[in-house]
């Protein structure tokens, strides 16, 4: 593995080991709102089981920090190399994705026991070796994925509460603040020039975001907020799932090879939506999210403009910090208004709410060099194929996101919190 710098200091290891029990905790408590049953569906393809998740991100632990630093390390299930393999070919066989669902055992509460006991052994290592900074790097690279994972527990969650007909909900409190309007969309004018991008050596950054390096901007406008619900709906409206020459030629085909004709999650009346504190009327001025990048591409093109290239937004987002916005700390769980009162000019909603497409190829920067190893399949083997999203989500992990974070999916995806800022040529 190639080391990376964790801070400007290392973190004692009482310090990691104090965010280590916080982050493996708050994974457990995000899955404790679910019953059993609950933990063990998958309703499509791209959701995993919450139990899946579960054992994934301590297998994590045990197969590229345990194995990797204790000679002779026995696994405790072998069995587990393979049904907790996510996409690691290098390391073997794995069960099959859509098929996860499919598995009554291991249970849940054997999944508990098997982070139990990885906890403790890794506290171990942690207490023995300290000072070690390959194991440091190692478990800041597993908590920041396990980070992922808990954003991905709530958003394969909702898709499991979304499809049971009882209506159920993961938290009735969940809801952001209604508003009475919204804010004007305007748009900020960028000059030309040079910017620089991606992370620096400077802190944990995932292996995609580096090296920093220069790109030349053109001459741009970005907008100032999010699309909304009631902007989106006009777009349905007006016939928008209807217009051919809207859409890519592959978005064109699946909207009729699936039907779509709204947001998922989104009642075909138009009126409500599910969330995570269930079934609610839509509120028109906030975020639309649940957007596959084909719908976003085809409202950009309906109302004159386009989506930002990832670029433009970074550059964005760099005067945007500290990261402060509807993340999952909020509590809301779900995409809230731009408050009324703010200034129009001024970037909103950049740091959370729901991922904002960007019309840009998932793809390596110059220079790019994987991890070594299987964790070099992290990241570098899915830059073909898929497209950017940036700024996180409102089930985003707080702390977890920054400028050069990059997130991907591909252009049909819809499970996840994803959204649409809208961009110019100048």
């Amino acid at each position: 593995m190639q080391r990376r710098p964790i801070t400007a200091e290392r973190p004692t290891g009482a310090l990691l080991a104090e965010r280590y029990r916080a982050v493996r905790e708050e994974t457990a408590a995000l899955a404790e709102r679910l019953t059993i049953e609950d933990q063990v569906v998958q309703p499509c393809d791209e959701a995993s089981p919450t139990k899946w998740h579960l054992g994934h991100t301590t297998w994590f632990f045990e197969r590229f920090v345990l194995q990797a630093k204790l000679a002779g390390y026995e696994p405790v299930d072998e069995r587990y190399e393979r049904l907790f393999n996510s996409y690691y070919e290098t390391v073997g066989p794995m069960h099959p994705r859509r098929e996860r669902g499919t598995l009554s055992r291991p249970t849940v509460a054997q999944i508990h026991d098997y982070r139990s006991c990885i906890d403790e052994a890794l506290l171990r290592l942690l207490e023995s070796r300290s000072d070690d900074a390959e194991l440091a790097d190692l478990l800041e690279l597993g908590l920041n994925h396990e980070e992922q994972h808990q954003e991905l527990l709530l958003t394969d969650a909702k898709q499991v509460l979304f499809a049971n007909t009882l209506e159920a909900a993961y938290s009735a409190s969940a809801a952001p603040p209604r508003a009475n309007g919204s804010v004007p969309l305007e748009f900020r004018f960028e000059p030309a020039g040079f910017a620089e991008l991606g992370a620096d050596e400077s802190g944990f950054a995932f292996d995609n975001e580096r090296p920093r390096h220069r790109e030349w901007l053109e001459a741009h406008l970005l907008a100032n907020r999010l699309v909304t619900n009631g902007e989106y709906r006009e777009f349905i409206r007006e016939g928008g799932y209807e217009t051919p020459n809207l859409w890519l030629a592959d978005g064109w085909t699946i909207v009729r090879e699936r039907g779509w004709s709204r947001p998922l999650c989104w009642s075909e009346d138009l009126e409500r939506e599910y969330t995570l504190g269930g079934w609610r009327t839509i509120d028109l001025h906030a975020p639309v999210c649940h957007v596959s990048f084909y719908e976003a591409a085809a409202f950009a093109a309906w109302a004159g403009t386009r989506l930002p290239t990832e670029a433009e937004w970074e550059h964005a987002a760099q005067a945007a910090t500290p990261v402060e916005g509807n993340l999952r700390s909020t509590g809301w769980l779900h995409p809230a208004p731009a408050p009324a009162g703010q200034r129009p000019r001024r970037m909103l909603q950049l740091w959370g709410d729901v991922w904002e497409w960007c019309a840009s190829a998932y793809r390596p920067y110059p220079r790019f060099r994987p991890l070594t190893g299987s964790l070099g399949e992290y990241n570098g083997k899915f830059m073909c194929n898929q497209w950017i999203a940036r700024g996180g989500s409102c089930v985003t992990p707080p702390g977890h996101v920054r400028p050069s974070y990059r997130n991907f999916f591909y252009a049909h995806d819809r499970w996840q919190f994803l959204g649409i800022r809208l961009a110019k040529d100048a």
